[in-house]
């Protein structure tokens, strides 16, 4: 199992820097698990880069549902991330709806087919990004903290799903509603094509709003949380400074924060937890 344990480290810190520089501030006997979830995550979330074609794509996931509801122990054993995730169900007492809903999630970014409306992006969040802060909680504190995690998902997902516009276009996927398009008059052809505009920016300043929204409202939320659980939510320190870059650049060339700063913002939040969702 440590073997199963360094591979999901090594995977996390490759594929997920901003939660492994997060995982640090961990208490180490927690680490593992936290790796373990991370490292799932990651593997479901670039299923289509790996699989490329939707049904192969569905096949993978498929295989880690029939992980999660138990009916691949063998194979299970054999793969180092779905070896230390099982072992951190059982020793933290994650549910597994959870994360199979998580990875059902993920059916959608196998196909082309745009996000219709504000609720559905918001239900998406919910079940990726809001899950990981959930469960991740759970492990430190044996809390969820379904309501923190909740906000500070949905933030999270529309700050990344923002900074990833061009990438998701570029492979012709629209993860910016249908219905934020309409009411700025974006045709999504344009998208596509790279070219932006006014009502593009537009939609994309609105949806930054609501992410802000959501940050504002956990703002509330963090001081009652138990102190154990903070780490968990660490991520989430780089939400608003990345709005702010955001806000200072077009929604198909949007600007990031350098490596650097996002462990600096990512250590003071660690050191005041008060920034967190600031």
């Amino acid at each position: 199992m440590a073997e199963a344990a360094g591979y999901c480290a090594e995977l996390v810190r490759a594929a997920d820097r901003d939660r492994y520089v997060a995982t640090l501030f961990a208490p180490a006997e927690h680490r593992g698990a936290l790796h373990a979830l991370y490292g799932f995550n990651s593997e479901v979330a670039r299923v289509r880069e790996v699989a490329r074609e939707p049904l192969p794509g569905e096949i993978r996931l498929q295989w880690w549902s029939e992980v999660l509801r138990g009916e691949r122990d063998g194979e299970a054993q054999a793969n180092p991330v779905a070896a230390a995730l099982l072992a951190s169900i059982a020793q933290y007492r994650l549910p597994p709806d959870k994360l199979i809903d998580l990875v059902d999630a993920r059916r959608f970014d196998l196909y082309d087919e745009p996000m219709a409306t504000l609720a559905e992006l918001e239900t998406y969040a919910s079940k990726t990004s809001a899950a990981l802060f959930a469960l991740a909680s759970q492990i430190l504190s044996g809390s969820g903290t379904e309501a923190a995690a909740e906000l500070a998902g949905r933030a999270h997902a529309i700050a990344g799903l923002l900074r990833a516009l061009p990438h998701h276009a570029a492979r012709r996927q629209l993860y910016l509603p249908l219905e934020l398009l309409d009411r700025h008059a974006v045709k999504p052809a344009d998208i596509y094509a790279g070219r932006t505009s006014p009502g593009l920016n537009a939609a994309a300043a609105e949806l930054r709003n609501i992410a802000r929204r959501h940050l504002a409202a956990l703002r509330e939320r963090l001081p009652p949380l138990p102190r154990e659980a903070l780490p968990a939510f660490l991520p989430l320190a780089l939400v608003g400074p990345a709005l702010g870059r955001l806000d200072r650049s077009d929604a198909l060339a949007p600007a990031e924060l350098s490596p650097w700063r996002r462990q600096w913002l990512t250590w003071r939040a660690a050191r005041n937890p008060a920034r967190i969702a600031r």
